[in-house]
């Protein structure tokens, strides 16, 4: 049996897998392929309607929420936020918590100034800031939610910043139950939780628009998305397919109250088993410990070498920590089964065995 721990392009639920290739040959009995059809078409209308709805149900959205499916990754945001909320005599308050963060940060600085109110640098990114002091005449507050490399997550979240809240979610969106109305914007690329790579999720308060003195490039305008219901240009289709055939499934697994009891007790099981595992380092402090991305290392190199060839043995796949951290990293996205989380268990116990 195959198990995928990949942080992403990463697992899909098998039902998506199947109706998805099916689609590709004969899409919805009409003779295309999901590859091939207008995507001003009936066919793939209801497709967008559907995959934008099925969101806005499973977030509890309310009325002033829009939902967009954009291309572009979530590494466009890190330039169209600012872009669209941020002007050059304004200040936006960004957090500093790893790789992803910093390269919000990064893009933001091209559009106006910005103030770092909260940082895990001198930790090393070993967890959330404590504390933050947020400008009350910010633009805006913008979070990573989930760091993917440095296996951290915000478990209390600044809801109450006293400014617009912007998050990036990309490796832990539709994961776990949060007031998603208390966020103005929400962005995330679909390769994690929610699909293939190639769509990102755009979720938008409709009232923090508007207020940008630039001239924004049409196909980088929100405001020009919303009105065009995620149709201003040609859509990613089949990228879009497979987010609505998996927001389906998240649906029919219970939604995202029942999934995130899954991811609970999954990340319980995996960090419970590390704990107890005398030459297994666990960077990140507990309070800031990612459900997604669990990170570790090992006592020796050679230990570790010995364990990534015991998991291609065994077939796990995606185990290696990010190039730039090393160690290991185990992703438990949703669909990830709990038999795969047993199994990683079983081989790291069997493992700590033969270690002595």
């Amino acid at each position: 049996m195959i198990h995928n721990f990949n942080a992403g392009p990463s697992i899909l639920p098998k039902e998506v897998f199947q109706q998805a290739s099916e689609a590709i040959l004969n899409f919805n009995n009409s003779g295309l392929s999901i590859l091939e059809i207008g995507h001003r078409t009936p066919l793939f209308e209801d497709v967008m309607h559907e995959a934008r709805s099925l969101v806005k149900e499973l977030m509890q959205l309310d009325d002033d929420h829009e939902v967009l499916f954009l291309h572009g990754g979530a590494t466009t945001q890190f330039m169209q936020v600012p872009m669209n909320l941020l002007n050059e005599n304004e200040v936006a308050a960004y957090t500093e918590t790893g790789t992803w963060a910093n390269k919000a940060i990064k893009e933001a600085k091209l559009f106006g100034h910005v103030e770092v109110v909260g940082s895990s640098k001198d930790n090393n990114y070993t967890s959330m800031p404590a504390d933050m002091v947020v400008p009350p005449t910010a633009a805006y507050l913008h979070i990573t939610s989930n760091e993917t490399i440095a296996g951290t997550q915000w478990h209390q979240l600044p809801y109450d910043c006293g400014v617009p809240l912007v998050a990036d979610m990309s490796s832990d969106i539709l994961s776990r139950v949060l007031d998603f109305n208390k966020f103005d914007l929400i962005y995330a690329g679909a390769q994690k939780n929610m699909g293939a790579a190639g769509v990102n999720l755009v979720v938008i308060n409709n009232n923090i628009l508007g207020k940008i003195e630039r001239t924004i490039p049409t196909i980088l305008d929100y405001r020009n998305h919303i009105k065009e219901a995620s149709m201003l240009n040609t859509p990613p289709v089949f990228a879009v397919y497979v987010a609505m055939l998996t927001l389906r499934w998240l649906k029919a697994q219970g939604g995202v109250a029942a999934i995130e009891q899954i991811n609970n007790a999954k990340a319980d099981l995996l960090y419970s088993t590390l704990e107890k595992i005398p030459f297994i380092n666990l960077p990140v402090a507990v309070n800031s410990r990612s459900k997604m991305n669990v990170v570790f290392t090992m006592q020796h190199e050679e230990q570790e070498k010995a364990f990534i060839q015991l998991c291609k043995d065994n077939g796990m796949y995606g185990v290696k920590g990010h190039r730039s951290v090393g160690g290991f990293r185990i992703s438990l996205y949703n669909a990830l089964q709990m038999e795969s989380v047993e199994a990683m268990v079983s081989l790291l116990n069997d493992f700590a065995k033969k270690q002595g």
